[in-house]
């Protein structure tokens, strides 16, 4: 899909606040309400726009520490990294995983509530998935930047 600078406009905007008006949001990119309208369906139907979220604060919620686990495999055949990442997909406290290159396979962001809390999830759940050869994990100090996708215009 070929988006012009209206249609990045409404997504910058929308990834800044999806709760903004339609009426504010149009006046924002220049337009009335029925055409930009039509390019947020047409952008929701291309899969474009893929939903709609909240952003939760983790501490709120008692989710104080972010840990970053770099995972090797054993093995690399497709059955193996599809079962990997369908495990992955099953434990709540995963919130991103990435199959990369490099030294390890993958880069995993986990939020848990504390340290003990981490032994426990890996212990209970990380280290019962089969063909996981090696891991590192690093808890993260500070998050110093959490951003939206760079739109370009």
């Amino acid at each position: 899909m070929n988006l012009d600078k209206i249609d990045l406009a409404i997504l910058e905007v929308l990834q800044r606040d999806a709760r903004t008006s339609l009426q504010a949001l149009s006046s924002q990119v220049g337009l009335t309400s029925s055409p930009c309208w039509a390019r947020i369906k047409r952008m929701e139907e291309a899969g474009v726009i893929e939903g709609y979220s909240v952003r939760v604060n983790a501490e709120h919620i008692g989710l104080r520490e972010t840990v970053i686990v770099q995972v090797t495999l054993d093995n690399h055949s497709d059955e193996a990294l599809f079962e990997f990442g369908r495990a992955l997909q099953a434990i709540p406290e995963v919130l991103e995983a990435f199959l990369v290159s490099g030294d390890y396979d993958y880069y995993i962001r986990i939020a848990v509530q504390d340290t003990r809390d981490y032994e426990r999830l890996l212990r209970e759940q990380l280290y019962k998935i089969p063909g996981i050869r090696h891991s590192k994990s690093s808890f993260v100090l500070r998050s110093l930047k959490q951003s939206m996708l760079p739109l370009r215009r």
